[in-house]
């Protein structure tokens, strides 16, 4: 399939990118990753409203123009038009992939990956347990070699702290994070070990503040927000890791590295986190942060790589039936 092309889909944001690009980098496909921007009234109406092959595209928009790839993987609403129109357009032989729910008929799309907690299930759907990835062995030994040099000699263990933020169903406040801090504090000193914090771009200002005040007593070292975030070098390199509940993207993530994950619960919360969260606990992955030291072991789970696997068997069928 090396001779074949794929672009990427997105609205640009961290998590839909991560999941898309994530699958494209699995599937070993030449890829462009490409951010949609919709002009009015396309940007307003639901899918399902869109006439056959509207691009739907404004000037800030990338270019899609053919030649048209052989493959296309689209994330969020706002690419889910601009996907089906390149489908068109090439006549049917653009094979499109979808992550997450499109909220069309099925058969829209030649295949769509939906986690568990989205409930959706059909000839043309792949259930996954939790986000589609970056995570893989080989970019771990790398970013791992990378940043060993700025934890060398830090006491062990040491435990990566991943901190998302406030989002429509989560809130996350400078005395939510107070309190995180001294869980964390107490952690640390537990296991007079060291913390290595990578807040996000959604932990906001504040929040990073008093995230650093609260643990300017303790044994860590906080991402400054400067230069390359050192989140997949902490991945490789912790023994254990804590991670805001906000995110399915970074807990599927810590997930992936086999190491314990305790997760961190803010309030809020919808019906479909809570689903997902209680499927990674009822399985033995993830236990709920509260400041205790435990020790567990599970089986890392590769979503993406088996969601690739398929991509290529079902895009080789679909190559077959047009000769």
């Amino acid at each position: 399939m090396s001779e074949k092309s794929a672009w990427v889909l997105t609205e640009g944001m961290a998590g839909m990118v991560t999941q898309a690009v994530g699958l494209a980098e699995a599937i070993g496909l030449p890829f462009q990753a490409k951010t949609i921007s919709l002009r009015t009234p396309w940007r307003w109406l639901p899918p399902r409203f869109w006439p056959n092959g509207v691009l739907g595209l404004d000037t800030a928009a990338d270019s899609l123009a053919p030649p048209w790839p052989d493959l296309v993987i689209s994330c969020g609403r706002k690419s889910i038009g601009p996907a089906l129109a390149i489908k068109r357009r090439s006549g049917g032989r653009t094979f499109a992939v979808h992550i997450q729910n499109p909220h069309l008929p099925l058969r829209s799309f030649d295949l769509i990956v939906a986690a568990t907690h989205d409930r959706l299930t059909g000839d043309n759907v792949i259930v996954t347990r939790g986000a589609l990835h970056r995570v893989t062995k080989s970019r771990l030994e790398v970013e791992g070699a990378e940043h060993a040099g700025t934890l060398s000699g830090l006491p062990r263990p040491l435990t990566a702290v991943l901190v998302g933020g406030p989002n429509r169903v989560f809130r996350m406040t400078p005395a939510i994070v107070h309190d995180f801090a001294a869980k964390l504090s107490k952690f640390v000193n537990e296991t007079s070990g060291t913390l290595a914090v990578t807040p996000s771009r959604r932990t906001g200002t504040e929040n990073v503040a008093a995230l650093r005040a609260g643990l300017k007593d303790t044994a860590s070292v906080i991402w400054d927000g400067k230069g390359k975030n050192p989140y997949f070098g902490y991945l490789a390199l912790a023994d254990q890791i804590i991670v805001t509940c906000d995110s399915v993207s970074m807990v599927s993530e810590a997930c992936a590295t086999g190491k314990p994950v305790y997760v961190f619960d803010l309030p809020g919360g919808g019906e479909k986190f809570r689903r997902f969260h209680d499927t990674l606990r009822g399985s033995g992955i993830t236990r709920p942060f509260h400041g205790g030291m435990e020790n567990w072991q599970y089986e890392p789970f590769d979503d993406t790589a088996d969601v690739a696997m398929e991509v290529r068997r079902r895009m080789n069928d679909a190559a077959l039936r047009h000769t």
